[in-house]
């Protein structure tokens, strides 16, 4: 959920981050679908996902600080092609801490 953050994210970006399989992913992100938790929408053949409630980043972060937990960063990935990630890249895109 982190990695998706408070805008949205491609499942190619989260493929390419992770260099976990698509249908892994789907499996996951399907039961945070079901539970409530994030929500997609689809451009062409880019399938985007994006948090319902972005406040819950800060209580993940709090949760991580509890327990001593180090949040590592993830940069962009060149692989990601979608045009969201193209041009978060283009722009210079922040550092994305995960949990």
């Amino acid at each position: 959920m982190l990695a998706i953050g408070e805008g949205e994210a491609c499942v190619c970006h989260l493929e390419a981050t992770f260099g976990w399989r698509q249908a892994y992913l789907s499996q996951h992100l399907m039961a945070l679908r079901e539970a409530g938790l994030v929500a997609d929408r689809r451009a062409s053949r880019f399938i985007y996902y994006h948090l319902v409630n972005p406040r819950l980043l800060g209580v993940l972060r709090e949760m991580a600080e509890m327990q001593g937990v180090s949040l590592p960063e993830l940069s962009p990935s060149p692989a990601c092609e979608c045009p969201n990630c193209t041009r978060q890249r283009d722009e210079g895109c922040k550092v994305i801490p995960i949990l």
